[in-house]
């Protein structure tokens, strides 16, 4: 620089003070979320680490002068004539004496990878360049190796695996966006899903690091991402945090969420295999997502990203709900699904057994939180999630159709089953609602059914109240449907009027085993001493 640069990039901020510069930039608040990155900002923060800076400068212009220019940032400077000073320009910094840690060659190199790692020009440290690595996300996807890849990964996320998934994807339009995306190869731990922060995303403008964990520009399901955003339509203030300017801030989060859905979607449908195993280990983050996410319409994006087995498929063979809307028959308005541990469980379900004579698709469910996942989806393209045990528990069911059902001959009178319902009314008591004949169980004695099952669950188990049955009763009104063509059901009928006691204790325990199949009581142990006494008086005429 020659004399006049000299006094018109560091003069005018110089001769104003911290305090008249600080007022000048609050009252300009449009100017003050583009200074970043200005010459002069970033010079007048050398005062907070230096009580005294000299810059030492001399212009390409033939026959220039050196200057030296100097200041103590109180408001005033000097310029002098410098010997022996090269063309550029140096800057000495005479550091406070509690700042000192910047004049260690570590420290500053520190700084330099954590805030201008990316600019485009070297930067040198005692000889040595310290900005290795390229911006990629400013540069054409097919220009980048996938070393590249591999090697800024394991700088922004601080890791060692290799990426599962890369998105590059760069747009003008709604918003300037120049973005990377990984998906660590690893399986997250619980300790990843438990935690309670948001996106660790870098966001950058103009390749300078803002924030180094942007918590709000993606939504929070999606923390499990690492990379880099780039946009320059985002206001910054001088403390690189975000302008309380929102509607830009969601706007970038949905066009990110929108935009990586739709990625996930062509993945899953470039390779299958690979996509499963990554909902294997991060479906929990996109059951989060429709749990926590308040938009109907943004429950359902996510939704098409989850993954589960059908009944009219091989087992192992995953489908999406968008797969299972396609195979519904005209005018069908419910897609079904039952929760289970096992595929084996479900298929061997009462609740399974009894819908399977409506011949309806039913998706299997086996992880613990799929039932609140799709309690909270609720829908999906104008179709609504039933769970099979909520479908029976609304059907009514008309009297002829338990006679077309069981023939007589395997089934109580009219006038016994009266007897019977009116015998375990009394014998069960406050346990139970209703209790009623069912035509839909083939290999079962009975089953519960309650309004809502999945949200029943879930009460129980998050409020921790109900420990009896009776407590659960008061809870759940559970009605106990029983098949009358079943053996156990026509021993009992017999063994009321012949041997009470052990009536008792076996309409006790078919009651007991109707509730744990029904997920509704998960302590089977106090049932333990009348399974022995069961099991004892069963064996006594061996």
């Amino acid at each position: 620089m020659n004399h006049e640069e000299l006094l018109s990039n560091l003069g005018t901020i110089a001769r104003s003070g911290s305090k008249a510069f600080l007022d000048t930039l609050q009252s300009q608040t449009e100017a003050s979320s583009k200074i970043i990155g200005q010459f002069g900002v970033g010079f007048y923060s050398v005062f907070m680490v230096a009580n005294q800076v000299e810059v030492f400068t001399k212009s390409a212009e033939p026959d220039s002068l050196s200057h030296c220019w100097r200041s103590d940032g109180s408001g005033t400077f000097e310029i002098s004539e410098a010997s022996g000073v090269q063309v550029g320009t140096k800057i000495i910094l005479h550091l406070k004496e509690d700042c000192k840690e910047f004049a260690s060659e570590e420290r500053v190199k520190e700084i330099i990878m954590k805030y201008s790692n990316f600019i485009s020009f070297p930067l040198y440290l005692n000889g040595q360049r310290v900005n290795t690595l390229q911006a990629l996300w400013m540069m054409e996807p097919k220009e980048i190796g996938d070393w590249q890849h591999t090697e800024f990964y394991h700088f922004i996320a601080r890791a060692y695996d290799e990426p599962r998934y890369i998105l590059h994807y760069k747009t003008d339009a709604p918003l300037n966006i120049r973005s990377i995306f990984y998906v660590p190869g690893v399986k997250p731990s619980m300790f990843d899903v438990s935690q309670e922060q948001g996106s660790s995303i870098a966001l950058y403008s103009r390749k300078v690091l803002i924030l180094t964990k942007a918590t709000e520009i993606l939504p929070k399901w999606l923390r499990f991402l690492k990379g880099v955003v780039d946009s320059e339509d985002i206001p910054l203030n001088l403390s690189r945090e975000l302008l309380q300017e929102n509607i830009l801030v969601r706007k970038l989060r949905e066009v990110l969420q929108q935009r990586l859905i739709k990625f996930f979607i062509d993945q899953s449908k470039k390779d299958p295999d690979k996509y499963a195993t990554f909902f294997e280990d991060y479906g929990l983050f996109i059951r989060e997502g429709i749990v926590t996410l308040a938009e109907q319409e943004a429950k359902e994006e996510v939704a098409k990203l989850l993954r589960y087995e059908s009944s009219v498929l091989p087992s192992g063979q995953l489908t999406s709900l968008p797969e299972y809307a396609s195979r519904m028959p005209a005018g069908s308005r419910n897609i079904y699904y039952l929760c289970a541990p096992t595929r084996h469980l479900a298929e061997h379900s009462p609740y399974y057994e009894a819908v399977k004579k409506k011949n309806v698709e039913v998706l299997f469910c086996y992880k613990q939180f799929d039932e609140l996942t799709l309690l909270h989806l609720r829908e999906f393209d104008k179709k609504k999630l039933i769970s099979v045990e909520t479908d029976i528990a609304v059907d009514h069911y008309k009297e002829e159709k338990f006679e077309e059902s069981h023939s007589a001959e395997n089934c109580l009178s009219s006038q016994e089953v009266e007897d019977l319902l009116a015998w375990m009314r009394n014998a069960l008591g406050s346990r139970v609602a209703t209790i009623k004949v069912t035509p839909r169980l083939d290999s079962y004695p009975a089953m519960i059914t309650v309004l809502e099952m999945g949200a029943a669950r879930h009460f129980l188990r998050m409020q921790q109240l109900a420990k009896t049955s009776e407590e659960r009763a008061q809870i759940l009104q559970p009605t106990l449907e029983i098949n009358t063509g079943h053996v156990l059901v026509k021993k009992l009928n017999q063994l009321r009027i012949d041997q009470p006691d052990l009536a008792q204790m076996l309409l006790d325990q078919i009651y007991d085993n109707a509730m744990i199949t029904a997920g509704l009581n998960e302590d089977p142990r106090p049932m333990v001493n009348r399974l022995n006494e069961l099991l004892a008086r069963a064996l006594e005429r061996h």
